[in-house]
């Protein structure tokens, strides 16, 4: 993935979009990485993915409580989110 500064990207703000078509591009600012421009469509896969994913835990937790395995609200949402930091 390309990185250019804010600088370049505000420049340079149609080469941008062109390049984020091919690819996503790294846009950093004073040395530090504040955004990533993607296409429309690949931000379009990227959010079908996640909702896919959400859809998968919601099942599986559909069928934890079917088969009366369930825990707490709060030990859930905490066991989430590690699932989460870990991928």
């Amino acid at each position: 993935m390309e990185t250019i500064t804010a600088q370049v990207a505000k420049t340079q703000f149609g080469e941008l979009l062109m390049k984020a078509q091919r690819e996503p591009v790294e846009i950093s600012k004073h040395g530090k990485r504040v955004a990533v421009v993607m296409s429309a469509e690949e931000y379009d896969q990227i959010e079908t993915l996640k909702l896919q994913m959400l859809r998968e835990k919601l099942a599986r937790a559909e069928a934890d409580i079917a088969n009366g395995r369930s825990m707490e609200g709060d030990q859930f949402f905490n066991q989430l989110m590690k699932e989460f930091d870990d991928e």
